[in-house]
């Protein structure tokens, strides 16, 4: 999976990379419909000199934090990332946003992550 998103986002302002498989058992849970629209904000993510915030946000009082904010008929989804360096996005895992507020738990999760890849990296 990793592959194929590389192959697809490759010589772009950002590169995106898919940390592990989290990124990828919530996107095989998804319908086609879902997908795209994940796909199509990866993309964006990309492409753009400025991400607006509808797409992009900050997540407050975390480490660099991100969410990727996905919103297909109705329903919201999100996927955490954050920045290593300035032009690659490292995407986590995503879930769907059923509240207001984000899930303490999520947010907990996606620190872990964090933590985990950059232990990765010594």
């Amino acid at each position: 999976m990793d592959n194929f998103f590389y192959l697809c986002f490759m010589d772009r302002r950002r590169r995106l990379y898919f940390y592990k498989d989290y990124f990828e058992k919530f996107f095989d849970k998804q319908n086609k419909k879902v997908q795209k629209k994940i796909l199509w904000t990866l993309k964006l993510l990309e492409e753009m000199d400025w991400i607006p915030e509808s797409y992009l946000k900050h997540i407050e009082n975390t480490s660099g934090l991100y969410e990727i904010r996905v919103r297909v008929s109705g329903n919201i989804y999100r996927i955490f990332c954050f920045f290593d360096m300035d032009d690659i996005i490292v995407i986590g895992h995503g879930f769907q946003k059923k509240s207001r507020k984000l899930p303490k738990r999520e947010i907990k999760r996606a620190e872990q992550i964090k933590k985990e890849y950059y232990e990765s990296k010594k």
